[in-house]
């Protein structure tokens, strides 16, 4: 399945201005400015923002790895931690990289970035369906 497939799957990430810079077996690459609306007080970005870019992320990766005649993954398990704060207008950059890629599950590592700053850390267990 190719990244524009992925996309068209999951009209949100659009909606938000998710661009996938990268997307393959081996990691995906998924980049988006910080608009206010996606900020908290104090002009920086959201958690439940961080984890959904991060989410999208790892399940886009998970889509790439996906074993033939399945019909999609779902995430069963993540956990974030915030590291870092990013203001608004940030360039934020999520790379996402598998860990495990199995016939069941796969987990990915999502790293959020603006530039050399870490923002947070995801990981999560994608479920093929």
């Amino acid at each position: 399945m190719d990244f524009e497939a992925i996309v068209r799957m999951v009209p949100f990430s659009a909606h938000l201005g998710f661009e996938v810079m990268r997307c393959d077996a081996a990691g995906v690459v998924v980049e988006v400015v910080l608009k206010p609306e996606y900020c908290t007080a104090g002009g920086t970005a959201h958690g439940g923002f961080l984890m959904t870019l991060a989410d999208f992320a790892g399940a886009a990766g998970g889509f790439m790895v996906l074993p033939e005649g399945a019909k999609g993954t779902t995430t069963i398990d993540s956990k974030t931690n915030m590291i870092g704060a990013a203001p608004v207008g940030s360039r934020l950059t999520a790379t996402s990289a598998p860990e495990h890629v199995g016939r069941r599950t796969s987990v990915w590592t999502t790293r959020v970035m603006v530039g050399e700053k870490l923002i947070s850390v995801t990981m999560q267990t994608q479920m093929v369906l």
